[in-house]
């Protein structure tokens, strides 16, 4: 088994941000379906997790999120998350994530990423928390987005 259908690191995900957001998140699907695989395969949402390295690498990614960013597992779990964004917007990245150090969790969070083809699109609404466990081991921080749009170039 890997992590991406891991139960316990789908506890993980799910009770390190109703601790931290104080209500369920919304990637948990209905009652009844197998939580760490409906998550990965079917979900509609985006899930991405990284790692705690000062280069903070992916550790997991559903099926949206592949999609969207264009890399597989293999290729998008090891990839620095920084590498989401263009260099550019690295910056406003940081700063995001800072917060996320300070106050556990970032809401309402607005940014462009690039997918490995190079298309931009701009992330609305996206939540960002710290995974930590019930005795407070913090393992990475996650993000989770349902809203986004393609960007024109040129």
């Amino acid at each position: 088994m890997t992590i991406a259908t891991d139960p316990a690191f789908f506890r993980l995900l799910a009770e390190s941000y109703k601790r931290l957001l104080a209500h369920d998140p919304p990637f948990l699907g209905a009652p009844g379906r197998d939580g760490p695989h409906w998550l990965y395969a079917r979900a509609q949402s985006c899930v991405l997790a990284h790692s705690t390295a000062v280069d903070p690498l992916f550790i997991y990614a559903n099926k949206a999120a592949q999609s969207l960013f264009e890399y597989g597992w293999d290729e998008i779990v090891g990839l620095p998350s920084r590498l989401s964004a263009e260099a550019p917007d690295r910056a406003e990245r940081q700063r995001l994530l800072d917060a996320v150090t300070r106050d556990g969790f970032a809401t309402g969070y607005r940014g462009v990423r690039i997918s490995k083809s190079g298309r931009r699109f701009r992330i609305e609404d996206g939540v960002l928390w710290q995974l930590r466990d019930a005795s407070g081991t913090l393992h990475g921080v996650a993000a989770t987005f349902s809203h986004w749009t393609f960007l024109k170039e040129g």
